[in-house]
């Protein structure tokens, strides 16, 4: 690795060279999502059987306003209940919110999960080079039981917000 060997694990980058340990700095932002999609997915059903509501819930062929005001036509039927970016990351939090409100119920989760296309979207938004996070086993517990997928896009420094 040249100068710099990284231990993305332990949160920590060693300077070979100069034989010293330097912390890794935490990630500058992130944004979360649940989100289900699927051709026949009916929003009232999920909202009904998860106990919440979402951020933006369409049919199939529907419309829906994206965050900046645009008019969408839906390819597939979507459900995403999204959480407020946090600075500096916390993804931890953020998907501890996002299950928060929701049922418990591991049988829903899976029945859901198995119907539709099922994740948590997470955007890791970098200010510099080499910004870590971890996620707790608590964390990928709930995302894992549940049957979702973890879905993540990293943005570099300079990419736009």
């Amino acid at each position: 690795m040249g100068v710099c060997d990284y231990n993305l694990r332990f949160g920590w980058k060693a300077d070979v060279a100069g034989g010293k340990n330097v912390a890794m700095t935490e990630l500058h932002k992130t944004a979360a999502s649940l989100r289900f999609f699927g051709d026949d997915l009916d929003p009232d059903e999920i909202a009904g059987v998860l106990g919440g509501q979402p951020t933006v819930g369409v049919r199939k062929g529907g419309l829906w306003l994206t965050s900046l005001g645009a008019e969408k036509i839906a390819y597939k039927g979507q459900w995403r209940l999204t959480v407020e970016e946090r600075s500096p990351g916390d993804l931890d939090g953020q998907i501890a919110e996002l299950f928060a409100t929701l049922t418990t119920d591991l049988a829903v989760w899976n029945d859901l999960s198995h119907r539709f296309q099922a994740d948590v979207f997470c955007g890791l938004f970098l200010n510099e080079f080499n910004e870590g996070i971890s996620l707790s086993p608590e964390t990928l517990t709930a995302v894992g039981s549940r049957g979702l997928s973890l879905d993540m896009d990293i943005y570099g420094p300079g990419d736009d917000d």
